[in-house]
């Protein structure tokens, strides 16, 4: 469950954040067609007429909902890699918790990820926009690797694109099957990923004692 409703919120707000949280448990149980707003309203014992206010249609709920992932997911990855300064070591801990979010927030991940393909032009630009954030974030750390040279020179767009691509796959089978976990996949991804940009043995070798 999305940690959208706590005691500091506003009334307007805290309505709005239930009707959220009731939408991620409807639709990933349901899925975007079978729900309707009806169901939702009842989830998050609310009345259409809250609904209406906040959102005109559940398509624009959809899109709510694909937002609030990927602002939370991008958030809490910019603050773990803004703690670090060597460029591969940020590389390392963006994977490293994009893993752990899409393990926390499954019900988000199969919304944005697996519901929003197929549904038409609205939901496909949305689900490209978010995909070309996080290539953006990987790209950048992978430009940050290549100046400090933890890494050698590489076509970082292509590699970012690549690297995009291998999560998604790993994650999308699990929101699909429920394995692999996602911490089962992290050892394995991040190795074969490291590998690719050309760290060393010994390099990811500590990467791997330092996250036993």
């Amino acid at each position: 469950m999305m940690p959208m409703t706590n005691h500091s919120l506003e009334p307007t707000q805290e309505t709005r954040a239930r009707i959220l949280e009731a939408a991620v448990t409807v639709f990933a149980s349901k899925g975007y067609h079978d729900t309707k707003v009806d169901d939702i309203v009842s989830e998050s014992q609310t009345s259409k007429g809250s609904f209406y206010f906040y959102f005109p249609s559940k398509q624009d709920i959809f899109l709510a909902l694909v937002d609030t992932f990927a602002d939370l997911l991008e958030n809490r990855l910019r603050d773990q890699i803004n703690a670090e300064t060597s460029g591969v070591v940020r590389v390392d801990v963006a994977l490293r918790a994009c893993l752990e979010i899409f393990g926390q927030y499954r019900g988000l991940a199969k919304i944005a990820l697996v519901q929003a393909t197929g549904l038409g032009i609205a939901f496909e630009e949305k689900r490209r926009a978010v995909n070309d954030r996080f290539i953006q974030i990987i790209r950048e750390n992978l430009d940050k690797a290549v100046a400090d040279g933890s890494i050698p020179a590489l076509d970082t767009e292509i590699a970012a694109c690549a690297w995009m691509g291998a999560l998604n796959e790993i994650v999308l089978r699990w929101v699909y099957t429920g394995q692999p976990d996602p911490t089962r996949s992290l050892p394995t991804l991040r190795r074969m990923l490291l590998k690719s940009i050309g760290i060393s043995e010994e390099r990811i070798q500590q990467f791997e004692t330092k996250n036993k």
